[in-house]
């Protein structure tokens, strides 16, 4: 059972992280640690003018799990809304937590994970490149909001 939470693919994706590092002019950026394990994820984007990801780095200190999932995010992320990014978020959780079949669309790739769902423990350093993601793109958004209220 542990081969199959370690797989080949997982352990591909976690080896080959794209968009390492940070951005020197952030919009937005976000972060969260898994507390059980330390698992820890920044993020940095930029918006275009539709407020879809046009630049993203990510800082990932994880598990092979938690890259895995960062290498995912890494790979589809640019050109995704913040409503594409929170329903795949969401649909991870539920595929980690209630059986739910996992993301779709350009974040489909994160059902590779789906094996970690029988490992509780692991759940929180799964999630945490796309819960850091999320955070960097509402804080984007929210100062682009913010810059409008004061113009």
């Amino acid at each position: 059972m542990i081969d199959d939470l370690y797989s080949a693919r997982i352990l591909t994706l976690a080896a080959n992280l794209p968009h390492v590092g940070r951005l020197p002019d952030p919009e937005g950026t976000g972060e969260r640690v898994a507390k059980l394990c330390g698992s820890r994820a920044t993020v940095d984007v930029t918006l275009d003018e539709a407020g879809r990801v046009a630049r993203f780095a990510q800082d990932v200190k994880a598990c092979a799990l938690g890259q895995a999932a960062a290498g995912v995010m890494g790979q589809h992320v640019v050109g995704a809304s913040a409503q594409e990014i929170a329903e795949a978020r969401d649909a991870m959780v539920s595929m980690l937590k209630s059986g739910g079949d996992g993301p779709i669309g350009r974040f489909q790739d994160l059902r590779v994970l789906k094996p970690v769902a029988d490992y509780p423990a692991r759940h929180a350093s799964t999630l945490v490149a796309a819960e850091a993601t999320l955070e960097a793109v509402n804080a984007a958004l929210a100062a682009r909001t913010r810059l409008a209220g004061a113009a």
